[in-house]
């Protein structure tokens, strides 16, 4: 058998990716973005790698290379921040990360000379905001979104503030965070190739890392510069000064970013405005509500929302108040924040909004929501033991009984039938 042609191993790289639930359907654009990132060797290593994290002695019995050239290898990859490195329990170990959020933004992360970032940013363009269909299988897809919205602390009254889960507060992510990186926003760094000014003039280092991503990204290629906990508040108070959303992973536990996103450049953002009132980012568990009473009717809320979520709207005595669209609200507090008279406040919402615990928690969610669960379980390269299939259908068990059926269908397995009947029984 010949050699893959170039065209062959890119979308043999694609149909890789497309094994996650957070794929990247295949086009020109597409192909052409991974040429750009990837060599035809890297490409053809890379789709071969497991979905799961892996060793390097799985990576090097895969690819029949010893374990010294496997790791080599493996360090160039990370260097190019196709993949990301971490310790478990002194095992060092590697992942693929999915597109977005993951090796697409971190080729922007940074100014590099190795790679034509103009040329990168204009196929982005094109495969993300042109074509669509990413975005739509992105973020119109997922029922379990990617990101969550996190309210502004600041603007919390008392009362109110005394409720905020630890989750839910930035400050407590940057706390609890082994370590913490920033690297140049990808959606701004895009645009100033693209020539399209932020409206808001916004900062352009503010991408917050955290955990094993910030210290991987740092290490290898200086992605993200490693920071103090004390530099990552500041820098989270400019971002609040800025009108700046913040949205994390939409995870409880050990996210892997903090994003500080304007209304105008921010990809997600963007996503939520197109498909309202199709919600694409999880809400803050937060609304807000104006007295109309003590508004003075400025319209300087409606000015920076970041959703475009609130009309100024005359009342019965002509006199023009904040009206605010809650279907399509994110409940991050910028209003709250700008109101000169204090009299928009933000409420607890009366349904709360409900945050996978992990990862490994969302990834499942997300690959029964997209039909690729089984991809998820029986990844042969990934499994050399049964801890992570262990972790997965710990994860199935916990879910409501909708969400399980639909994992069972997916992997059409007696054993899984079997284990979800015992749990039932033992109700």
């Amino acid at each position: 058998m010949g050699h893959l042609t170039s065209k062959d191993a890119y979308k043999t790289l694609d149909d890789r990716l497309n094994l996650f639930p957070q794929g990247a359907p295949p086009s020109d654009s597409l192909f052409q973005i991974l040429q750009v990132l990837f060599t035809e060797k890297e490409a053809q290593m890379v789709s071969k790698l497991p979905i799961r994290p892996f060793t390097i002695a799985k990576a090097s019995k895969i690819w029949g290379m010893s374990q010294l050239e496997t790791e080599k290898f493996l360090d160039s990859l990370c260097d190019k921040a196709l993949l990301v490195d971490s310790l478990h329990n002194g095992v060092r170990k590697f992942v693929l990360p999915p597109p977005m959020i993951g090796f697409f933004e971190f080729s922007l992360m940074r100014t590099r000379g190795d790679i034509d970032q103009k040329l990168l940013s204009e196929l982005y363009h094109q495969y993300i905001n042109v074509e669509e269909d990413f975005i739509k299988s992105l973020f119109d897809g997922l029922e379990t979104p990617l990101g969550r919205v996190l309210v502004q602390e600041p603007v919390l009254l008392s009362e109110h503030a005394n409720h905020i889960l630890d989750y839910e507060r930035a400050t407590y992510l940057i706390d609890k965070a082994e370590y913490v990186g920033v690297g140049t926003c990808y959606c701004r760094h895009k645009n100033l190739h693209l020539e399209i000014e932020c409206k808001i003039h916004a900062p352009l280092e503010t991408c917050m890392s955290l955990g094993n991503v910030a210290r991987s990204l740092a290490e290898h290629g200086g992605y993200t510069r490693l920071i103090s906990k004390e530099e990552a508040k500041d820098i989270l108070t400019m971002c609040y000064e800025s009108n700046l959303v913040q949205m994390a992973e939409n995870v409880r536990n050990d996210p892997a970013f903090i994003c500080n996103c304007c209304g105008c450049c921010c990809e997600a953002l963007g996503a939520a405005k197109k498909f309202a009132p199709s919600q694409p980012i999880a809400t803050s568990n937060y609304i807000p509500k104006v007295s109309a009473e003590a508004c003075v009717g400025c319209g300087k809320c409606a000015k920076v929302c970041p959703m475009d979520a609130i009309s100024m709207v005359s009342d019965e005595h002509g006199v023009k108040k904040p009206v605010i669209d809650e279907s399509i609200c994110l409940g991050c507090g910028v209003c709250a924040r700008n109101c000169p008279k204090k009299v928009m406040i933000l409420n607890r919402r009366p349904v709360q909004v409900i945050t996978p615990v992990d990862t490994t928690h969302k990834f499942v969610l997300q690959a029964i929501e997209t039909g690729t669960l089984q991809n998820l379980i029986f990844d042969n390269q990934a499994f050399s033991n049964h801890r992570a299939l262990a972790q997965v259908l710990g994860v199935i068990l916990k879910l409501p009984p909708l969400k399980q059926a639909m994992a069972s269908k997916q992997f059409k397995s007696v054993y899984l039938d079997k284990l979800l009947s015992m749990q039932y029984k033992k109700k």
